[in-house]
Parts: structure tokens; C-alpha cells; sequence
């Protein structure tokens, strides 16, 4: 059974910090891209930032750059987010993905992606 779980959310003041990490179980996680997608409240879901299974490349949403910094452990299978500089506007559900597409293509084509977790919610707020 595939199973991506996500963990690491919380609420936060603006301007902090949080690590969400993505455990990952079930499929050859060496051979997927992993992405992270949000969807905050009344909004559509955003692919917000991808890494490669194959170099590493990573790829961010204008809305996470510079702020953003996504990474993974091929030993443990897991894949972290790290969030610094937290504004309101990043308070969302932020979801694991994975899928065999290219990760340079993950954040604007998210929806194809093959396997998704349930969510962290993550709450930026005074």
C-alpha cells in the first residue's frame, strides 16, 4: 500500500519557521519526483515546490523562492520542506505528492502527480 504522510504543521507567528516532512512507504521512492502542493482556504491548490529523483534539481512557486527549501533522504525515504519567513498568505493544507513526471513540471502540473498524502495544515497567524 502506497502511503504518503505528512508531518510537521502547525500554527506559527508570522515570520517564523517550520519543517514539514513527508514519510513515504509502499513504491521505489528513488524513482519519483516528490513534490509539496497547498490549498488554502477558498482557494485552488498551488504546487508550490518539487525535487528530482533523478539529481536533486529543485524547483519552487514564485511564491515560495528565497524562502522555501525542499530536500529529501533517499535512505529514509522521506522528503523534508523547510519554511522560513512565514507570511498569513502561506496558511494552508500543504499536501506530499509523488509521480514519475519530470519535477520540472510538477509545480504547474501537480493534478497528474500519481500519489498524494492527506495533508498538514499549517496556519500562519499573530
Amino acid at each position: 500500500e502506497v502511503q504518503l504522510v505528512e508531518s510537521g504543521g502547525g500554527l506559527v507567528q508570522p515570520g517564523g519557521s517550520l519543517r514539514l516532512s513527508c514519510a513515504a512507504s509502499g513504491f521505489t521512492f528513488d524513482d519519483y519526483a516528490i513534490g509539496w502542493v497547498r490549498q488554502a482556504p477558498g482557494k485552488e491548490r498551488e504546487g508550490v515546490s518539487c525535487i528530482s529523483s533523478t539529481d536533486g534539481s529543485t524547483y519552487y512557486a514564485d511564491s515560495a523562492k528565497a524562502r522555501f527549501t525542499i530536500s529529501r533522504d533517499n535512505a529514509k525515504n522521506t522528503v523534508y520542506l523547510q519554511m522560513h519567513s512565514l507570511r498569513p498568505e502561506d496558511t494552508a493544507v500543504y499536501y506530499c505528492v509523488a509521480g514519475a513526471m519530470s519535477a520540472h513540471n510538477c509545480i504547474d502540473y501537480y493534478y497528474g502527480m500519481d500519489y498524494w498524502g492527506k495533508g498538514t495544515l499549517v496556519t500562519v497567524s499573530s
